[in-house]
């Protein structure tokens, strides 16, 4: 095989691919799930039952952290952080602090909403409301394994400050020498985060859930990750002893992109890569709209290209045979197989591509028009970019303040309202057979019958 085909997406036409193929296309290349939670099952037990020592032995093991075989290494930073820990270049820095703002923003206005109490007379004289608070311990993964991701941490960071978390605990895997991203440490300064934890993939997240003499226990995990890092996630959220929720199950990042002929085949091109270059289980589909042969070709062609010329080009190279182009014939028809495959990053780029956004079923976060690039919502538009994966946008949202919230209800009654109400209630309660149910309601209606006397 030439060199230059290893950087092609293989292409399928709708026209002729029976339901069997159509099937496998939406289907991701990832590992089966009873593999991964066998790997992933002793490593939580490690840290489960070993503590510090269990977490430290899994950073000098997979984190490859040579500084991590001393017992005396810190495997957390504790704020406030020192400023030498968090100096960075000041474009960074300026980069940073837009992206920073714009997010801020954007979850600053789900909060205005989210936090509203809700209340409803339902009837007359029983009021019932609904509060939201946030929740006390999180516990933020942001990656690190092929990749720095200081925009991680402030897709996790900022929401979390904006609902007003006490606890904020950010976990990424350490470099070989031992130390933090200071653009991670910046961004925890900013978030207002208590605790960097110097660990990465599943081991952080048991950390996280179960707590350690080092690592404060969260009630709530959140971030994306490969496919261990999620299986840990499923794991310990399915776990009792751990009493710990998760966010959403995020793993091996992806992209669909519905291109018709008004598409630039070297802008659809870029975007394509721009998923590829996340790692090997990453995955990029085009879905064209009654596109010819060589529109297709001129897309591959610009693969080419660029991936040669890109910096994980290795990663490219091996990873473009998973993704693919699928022709199809009308707006219809491509609407439908993206909806089925739910992606977790949706690029329209069509011509009028607003009023296509109405089709939209199933997506992460949507990136409408030519000039909404993924990347924009990766790190500095406003949205988040922790997204579900695999098909998970059928049953999951992505990451909102919301998600760092929880919600309570209240009802109270007066006595005029447990007479409009208390009746039913008590049918209700005999058709249970729920006896004490029945009497709370009629022990206090005759109360009531005795005082208005």
């Amino acid at each position: 095989m030439d060199s230059t085909q290893e950087y092609r997406c293989p292409v399928y036409s709708s026209s002729n691919i029976d339901a069997e193929k159509r099937a496998q296309l939406l289907e991701r290349p990832v590992k089966s799930s009873k593999d991964i939670l066998a790997l992933v099952s002793p490593i939580l037990q490690s840290v489960r039952e070993g503590g510090d020592d269990g977490l430290r032995s899994c950073v000098v093991k997979f984190d490859r952290c040579v500084p991590a075989e001393d017992a005396g290494f810190p495997l957390t930073l504790q704020a406030p952080f020192s400023d030498e820990l968090a100096r960075i270049d000041p474009k960074v820095k300026e980069a940073i602090d837009v992206a920073y703002k714009n997010i801020k923003a954007f979850h600053g206005a789900q909060m205005e909403r989210e936090s509203e109490p809700i209340r409803v007379e339902t009837m007359p004289g029983v009021v019932c409301q609904r509060f939201a608070r946030p929740i006390g311990s999180v516990g933020l993964y942001i990656p690190g394994g092929t990749a720095v991701l200081p925009s991680t941490a402030l897709m996790l960071g900022v929401p979390a400050q904006v609902a007003g978390c006490k606890n904020i605990t950010l976990a990424t895997p350490p470099r070989p020498d031992g130390s933090i991203s200071p653009e991670i440490i910046y961004i925890a300064q900013l978030v207002g985060a208590k605790t960097v934890v110097k660990a990465g993939g599943a081991h952080a997240i048991a950390a996280m859930a179960y707590g350690t003499k080092s690592v404060p226990k969260a009630d709530k995990l959140y971030g994306p990750g490969n496919q261990f890092v999620t299986a840990a996630k499923m794991m310990v959220a399915m776990d009792s002893g751990a009493k710990c929720a998760i966010d959403v199950p995020a793993g091996p990042s992806e992209v669909l992109i519905i291109a018709d002929k008004t598409a630039d085949p070297v802008l659809v091109a870029s975007d394509l890569l721009g998923q590829q270059e996340h790692g090997l289980d990453s995955q990029s589909v085009l879905v064209t709209i009654d596109c010819d042969d060589s529109y297709v070709e001129a897309v591959n062609a610009a693969v080419e290209q660029q991936a040669q010329a890109l910096p994980r080009a290795e990663i490219l190279r091996k990873s473009l045979s998973q993704s693919f182009i699928l022709q199809t014939r009308s707006v219809e028809e491509a609407f439908e197989f993206s909806n089925d495959y739910a992606p977790e990053h949706l690029l329209l780029y069509l011509k009028d591509a607003a009023k296509t956004v109405e089709l939209v079923e199933n997506a992460g976060s949507v990136f409408v028009g030519p000039w909404s690039p993924v990347a924009c919502g990766d790190y500095a538009s406003g949205t988040n970019h922790t997204l579900p994966t695999v098909g998970y946008a059928k049953q999951y949202s992505g990451v909102s303040t919301s998600s760092f919230l929880k919600h309570f209800t209240s009802q109270e009654l007066s006595s005029n309202g447990l007479k409009n109400l208390g009746p039913y209630v008590e049918i209700l309660a005999d058709v249970e057979q729920l006896g004490a149910h029945k009497a709370s309601v009629s022990l206090r209606l005759d109360k009531i019958k005795r005082e208005d006397l």
